[in-house]
């Protein structure tokens, strides 16, 4: 569960979780390592994860935070689970797409469309 240093808000609807970051930047490698341990407590948490993570507030991302989200891709597959991703700045989406992430990852316009997508 998030602790006092959490970096995330994490919500519950379902059987689906919703994760959000608390931080506009997600830079700084520290908080990516412990963004990334939190989301894979969260995966282990159930069986077949239900996995939103909304960049609603972030206006920055860096490449380690890119190799995070692929770690939790790969996660939640092995655990038979489901990742969506929503409301991605068009800024950030870019880097999704020349990165050809846009490919790896199941992304939807607001996370409404994303919870609505689970299986």
């Amino acid at each position: 569960m998030p602790s006092d240093s959490s970096r995330l808000r994490i919500k519950r609807s379902g059987d689906a979780t919703q994760v959000e970051f608390i931080d506009r930047n997600i830079l700084d490698e520290a908080n990516i390592q412990l963004i990334g341990d939190e989301i894979a407590s969260i995966i282990d948490d159930r069986p077949k994860p239900k996995l939103l993570v909304s960049f609603a507030n972030v206006d920055h991302l860096s490449s380690a935070a890119l190799g995070m989200l692929i770690s939790v891709n790969n996660k939640v597959r092995a655990a038979g689970g489901q990742l969506r991703l929503a409301d991605i700045d068009p800024q950030i989406f870019e880097v999704f797409v020349i990165t050809k992430l846009n490919k790896l990852f199941e992304i939807h316009e607001t996370s409404a469309d994303a919870m609505k997508s689970f299986k």
